[in-house]
Parts: structure tokens; C-alpha cells; sequence
């Protein structure tokens, strides 16, 4: 008989998650009201334990952290704009604007952008819920919304056709650990280890299985807990037998920076590629701004420009990369022009290149210059990270002949074999901040 850790040692990413490439992380909840944070000017860049000690998280979903530590811009900001009025107080507004709120357009917006998957925040760092649990929190009374926001959005999702994955904050719970959490060791003392609590993620996390059945099940920080986790893991599996379970399952210091752990089947690095295919699959997940959740302070420069988004996006998918693109709807249930906009623009160059990305697998190299390649049935894809201008000519070197040449959106190019790799004619195109080119044919339903 295997036991549940030899189970989960077997097990590995399904081939949906693998061909997806782009998924869409949704940060929502109290602290989309307040909706703030002070602005970082390079997103991604880990913060200082100096600047976490003075209370500097652009992380505008940590509201809630950053307003007790004393002093912060976050508490500054809070005084001058609430008062007194404690974190709880964002709860009414919310949930009432919860009566009115829409899914339908999310997920149109969601699809459009050509992602595989969404992923939801079910509960965050604050500890409320976004369904009505029948698990209560036992330290404040009805922390969590009325409305079903979980299968609402889900049934919106699915009705499009794409995959729902849960998030789950199983290593925070300011509810049980208030914190302040003003270093890198709190991140590991503010970890909630109680007997109770360990119960009640557990309760909850089967819950959300039971009742959503999700496609992916996104743990952050760390489980509390190593006691009953696996097997937590592998029922998850036995419920779910193409799901697919994240790296942030770790019990204090088992996970390893970027690497698989054995209990999961993908790393999830932030705001981060790699210089090189790795051995095992991962995700990056990063906001189009410096936060997850909406933070009213950033405008469009502390936003990802279209061109940067589309290349990273390209980048981290021939390296064996997924993209899970955040979005910060507001405290009205909207999601800002600011993100939308970029969506839409993401979604538009994958209909013309969709074929280049998705189910596509890394290649034997993944890049070479402005050059990133993918490929899948037979054929190789060379996308053109940059615009060449009409009557130039792109080499592509160290390619094997594989067949004629054709650039996505427009047709048979011109191209000429030359020592070992193919120099492209280029065509009189719209400029856009990437171009693939199919060398060879793919094959029919690959």
C-alpha cells in the first residue's frame, strides 16, 4: 500500500496546467475599500527589514498588517483618512456593494485576455472569508461574507470555459495571529500553530474542495502543520484527479526558494523569470502593478506597459513558465481601466499568436538575442521580441530545416536557408511588441 507522501512524490503537473501558459489571480476582499498602500517604484524588489520594520509594504492586500505598525505610511494615511475607525469597518461597505456586484463581466474580461484559468483569494491574510463558511471563525464573529463570492465567480469561469482555481491563506491568519509582522523572522513566528487552527484550516480547505472542486489548489506562506497535510493533499487529488497543487504547502522552513517540494506539483516564484528552462514546472505571479490588491495610490507609470507585459509574458512561457497576472478589482466590484486595458491588450495579441503560446513546450534553447522559442507538433516557433521594420531581414540561427516559414496574423514569408539557421524577408506588418514566426508545419490537433 503507497503511503500518501509516495503518492504525492508521483504525482506532477496535468497537462492542462502545462499548456494553459496565462492564468488570472484575483486579489478581492476587505482591503479593496481602503485600497492603499504606499507606491514601490520597482515592483517585485524585496522589501528591507528596515523598510519592513517602518511599515513600508506596497502590498496594498497587507493593509491591515501595515496600519499596526506604528508610524507606517499606512497608519498615516489610515488617520488622516478613517479616524479611529478600526480595520472591521471596511467590512460593511463591502459587503453591501457584495448585494450589487456582477461576475459576468470579470470573467468576459478574464477569457478575452486568453487565459486558461483564474484563481481566486478566498481568504487572506485578514482571515475573512469569501463564502459562507460552515466552519465559523471562533475569534471574530461572521468573518466572512454573506454572498457566495467563491461559486458565483466560479460558475462564471467554468460557463466561459476556462478552469477556477482557489487560493488559500493557510500560513497567515491575523484573526489568530494579530502580528505585527515588521520582519522577515515574523513571517515564521506569526505562523498560527494552535491545535484549533490547525483544525480550522483544515475543515476549511476540505470545504472549499467539497463544495468547488477546484482545478488548483494555491496555498500561500506555509500549513501550519506537517499532521495530516499529505493525506489532506492526495484526498484533494482523489477529489479532483486533474488538479494540481502549488509549492506553498511547506511546514516553516521546508520550502526551498523556486524549487518543487516534493507534497507539490509547481514553484511559484513572484515577479520573477529565469534565465533558463528549469527542470521543474513553475508559475510566476505578479500584479500588473506593484500590488496585488488595488492600490488607489499607483497610476499608469507604476503599471506594466503593454510591450513589457506581452515580452515578459513571452520570455517566462519559453523558459517552461506559466503567467498568473493579477488583478485588483476595487472596493465598488470593478476592475480599473488601468488593468482592464491591458488585459485586452494581452488578449489580442494572443488571438493572432495563441498558437505560439499555448500547448506549446520549451524548446532546446529558449532564447538567443530578441529571439524566444516554443515549440509543439513538429513545429518551432521563433518569436520576435521587437518590430522589425518592413524590407529587413531577421536571422534566425542555429535552426534545422523543418519547412517553410510562415509569420502568425499575416501569412508565408519569405526566408532563405543560411549557415545552419533561416534568414526571414521581413513583410510590411503592424508594428506590436512581438512577432512568432512557424518554421516547419504543425501537426493537425497538436
Amino acid at each position: 500500500m503507497s503511503t500518501a507522501d509516495d503518492v504525492l512524490r508521483r504525482h506532477g503537473p496535468p497537462p492542462w496546467f502545462d499548456d494553459a501558459k496565462l492564468g488570472i489571480f484575483v486579489h478581492w476582499g476587505l482591503y479593496s475599500v481602503p485600497a492603499w498602500a504606499p507606491v514601490r517604484a520597482e515592483p517585485g524588489v524585496h522589501v528591507s527589514a528596515e523598510a519592513m520594520k517602518r511599515g513600508e509594504n506596497a502590498y496594498a492586500e497587507w493593509y491591515e498588517n501595515s496600519l499596526r505598525i506604528a508610524g507606517s505610511p499606512t497608519a498615516v494615511h489610515h488617520a488622516e483618512t478613517y479616524g479611529d475607525a478600526p480595520y472591521s469597518a471596511f467590512r460593511a461597505p463591502f459587503e453591501s456593494m457584495l448585494e450589487r456586484w456582477d461576475p459576468a463581466p470579470w470573467a468576459e474580461l478574464f477569457a478575452a485576455a486568453g487565459a486558461g484559468y483564474v484563481v481566486l483569494t478566498t481568504k487572506h491574510h485578514d482571515g475573512y472569508l469569501l463564502w459562507p463558511s460552515s466552519v465559523p471563525n471562533p475569534h471574530v464573529d461572521g468573518w466572512q461574507s454573506r454572498r457566495d463570492v467563491v461559486g458565483d465567480l466560479g460558475d462564471a469561469v467554468r460557463a466561459r470555459g476556462l478552469r477556477y482555481g482557489l487560493y488559500y491563506s493557510g500560513g497567515l491568519d491575523w484573526t489568530f495571529e494579530p502580528g505585527p509582522i515588521d520582519s522577515p523572522q515574523g513571517f515564521l513566528t506569526t505562523i498560527p500553530t494552535s491545535p484549533d487552527y490547525c483544525e480550522y484550516v483544515d475543515a476549511q480547505v476540505r470545504e472549499l474542495i467539497d463544495r468547488f472542486r477546484p482545478s488548483v489548489l494555491w496555498n500561500d506562506i506555509a500549513w501550519p502543520t506537517a499532521d495530516g497535510l499529505s493525506q489532506l493533499l492526495v484526498d484533494y487529488l482523489t477529489a479532483v484527479p486533474d488538479g494540481t497543487v502549488n509549492d506553498r504547502f511547506g511546514v516553516r522552513n521546508e520550502k526551498v526558494a523556486y524549487e518543487r517540494h516534493y507534497r507539490s506539483d509547481f514553484a511559484t516564484p513572484e515577479y520573477t523569470s529565469f534565465d533558463d528552462v528549469k527542470r521543474f514546472k513553475w508559475e510566476t505571479c505578479r500584479g500588473i502593478g506593484s500590488s496585488f490588491g488595488y492600490n488607489r495610490a499607483e497610476t499608469d507609470e507604476h503599471h506594466l506597459a503593454v510591450d513589457d507585459l506581452i515580452t515578459g509574458f513571452v520570455d517566462i512561457v519559453a523558459k517552461g513558465g506559466n503567467l498568473l497576472l493579477n488583478v485588483g478589482p476595487t472596493g465598488d466590484g470593478d476592475i480599473p481601466e488601468l488593468q482592464a486595458s491591458r488585459l485586452r491588450a494581452l488578449g489580442a495579441w494572443l488571438e493572432v499568436n495563441r498558437e505560439a503560446i499555448v500547448g506549446t513546450r520549451p524548446w532546446t534553447r529558449p532564447a538567443d538575442g530578441d529571439l524566444r522559442f516554443t515549440q509543439a507538433g513538429g513545429a518551432l516557433y521563433a518569436i520576435v521580441c521587437a518590430s522589425p521594420p518592413s524590407g529587413s531581414t531577421v536571422t534566425i540561427p542555429d535552426v534545422p530545416d523543418l519547412g517553410p516559414v510562415e509569420l502568425l496574423g499575416h501569412g508565408p514569408v519569405a526566408s532563405t536557408r543560411r549557415d545552419g539557421g533561416v534568414v526571414v524577408e521581413w513583410p510590411a506588418v503592424a508594428a506590436a511588441p512581438a512577432h512568432a514566426l512557424r518554421i516547419g508545419r504543425r501537426a493537425v490537433g497538436v
